[in-house]
């Protein structure tokens, strides 16, 4: 590593994270947008909170605009169209089921081509606008992703009929690539459904709500459990969950959630973890403002740091494996807390001396290190999930994949589902048990 970035990034982390990460206000100009496909199943979910959201909007954002793209962007992280499909379907079926969307559980699939084309004529040729534009549209979005090919069909041929296009402002049909349904508002995207509790914070903030949002209701924040009945930690606790944790080591985010995960969730749940590092993936380069945001949120410590190269990760990777497996964890905690914490670049020397006397190795274990993380990225691989960190959750003999700090929630959402379903199996049995014995004394 260059000694500029070595004592430069220190020094220039450490003034971003203590200046103000909130901008104090964002341009209005050109108003809050949305950007959608109607074959996008985020889309699908985003449209029915926006009757909600432009009932609090302000003048000043007023008409909500709304842009629906024809074309899709290239999946994330190597992913092919078909693996980016199923993981969405997937995960939109998670969503749905945490903050309560409408959505096919049964059978999810996307819409025909047939049925696309007439839903965009569909909207194209209607005359409403406003809120009657948005029951509009939500109605459109349940016809394709319920497969209410019927009541679409009569309404297509009513627009073609009856109307021709329509031509507004607030309503846009562009080519521009979408891969997810987002917000954009003051030059910043937001995505539609993760980062929509972040979105109206911000709009309150500028006083641009006449009334207090209310979103996602079930969704858990950074730091407030979903589980606190003594009775239920110590089910859960029994259960002896286990948390995989595959993490690109150049990634801050990786060390935020690892040390999130291991203060706030492991010994509260009696987690075990294990964690996976993977090669360099060049996520050095990252969004400083959303790491020092999740900091801030996670209330884990973030600066001042020396971002890792991939000589500095190789380093870290074999210090990780110089100790024991079962001292593996509090290892990685102390290799990614000097690097992210301390401004540490262990490619030099002397820091990588530093450290490997703080964890008391006496020697660098030999091994093909590189072999080690290229086995991982493979594993990880398999997971077919977008983006890091990847975690796999396993808890009574089934196993749960998600990525990324927009997921961490569902750790205590699975526990909460795997709870309500042993009670509902338990009831089961009582009641069956108690039906017998009644069986039992009628004969009698």
């Amino acid at each position: 590593m260059s000694l500029l970035r070595r004592w430069f990034d220190p020094i220039r982390s450490s003034w971003f994270y203590e200046k103000p990460t909130r901008q104090e206000v964002l341009p209005t100009e050109q108003g809050l947008r949305i950007y959608l496909r109607l074959d996008d199943v985020y889309s699908y979910l985003a449209v029915q909170q926006l009757t909600q959201l432009d009932d609090i909007l302000s003048d000043a954002l007023k008409p909500l605009k709304i842009i629906i793209s024809d074309t899709t962007a290239e999946p994330p992280n190597g992913m092919s169209i078909e693996e980016w499909r199923n993981y969405s379907l997937n995960d939109a079926k998670i969503l749905a089921n945490q903050h309560r969307f409408s959505y096919d559980e049964e059978k999810p699939e996307q819409p025909t081509q047939e049925a696309l084309q007439q839903a965009e004529t569909i909207l194209r040729n209607t005359p409403l606008t406003g809120q009657n534009f948005l029951y509009l549209l939500e109605d459109v979005f349940h016809m394709l992703w319920q497969q209410q090919y019927g009541k679409l069909r009569m309404l297509f041929v009513m627009a073609s009929k009856q109307q021709k296009p329509q031509h507004f402002p607030e309503r846009i049909f562009d080519h521009i690539p979408v891969l997810e349904s987002y917000f954009e508002f003051g030059g910043r995207k937001y995505h539609a459904v993760d980062d929509l509790l972040r979105l109206t914070r911000r709009l309150k903030q500028q006083k641009l709500l006449i009334d207090n949002p209310i979103f996602l209701i079930n969704h858990i924040e950074w730091r407030e459990h979903l589980m606190s009945d003594a009775e239920e930690l110590t089910e859960i606790q029994a259960m002896h969950p286990e948390l995989n944790l595959y993490i690109a080591l150049e990634d801050p985010i990786s060390w935020l959630l690892l040390a999130y995960i291991k203060e706030e969730l492991a010994d509260y749940y009696n987690i075990q973890l294990h964690v996976f590092p993977l090669s360099y993936h060049g996520r050095d380069f990252f969004d400083w403002s959303l790491a020092t945001r999740l900091s801030k949120r996670t209330e884990v410590k973030f600066t001042p740091f020396c971002r890792p190269t991939a000589d500095g990760i190789l380093k870290m990777a074999q210090l990780f494996y110089s100790v024991a497996e079962e001292q593996r964890i509090e290892a990685m905690y102390t290799i990614l807390e000097a690097v992210w914490t301390k401004g540490k670049d262990l490619s030099f020397k002397a820091h990588l001396q530093q450290i490997q006397q703080e964890l008391g190795i006496e020697d660098l274990v030999e091994l093909d290190v590189m072999a080690l993380l290229q086995e991982n990225d493979q594993r990880c691989a398999e997971k077919h999930q977008p983006d890091f960190p990847v975690l796999e959750l396993e808890i009574e003999g089934k196993r749960y994949v998600f990525n990324s700090l927009y997921r961490v929630w569902m750790i205590e959402s699975i526990f909460s589902n795997v709870l309500e379903q042993k009670y509902k199996s338990d009831n089961d049995a009582e009641l069956k048990d108690a039906e017998h014995l009644s069986d039992e004394k009628t004969k009698m």
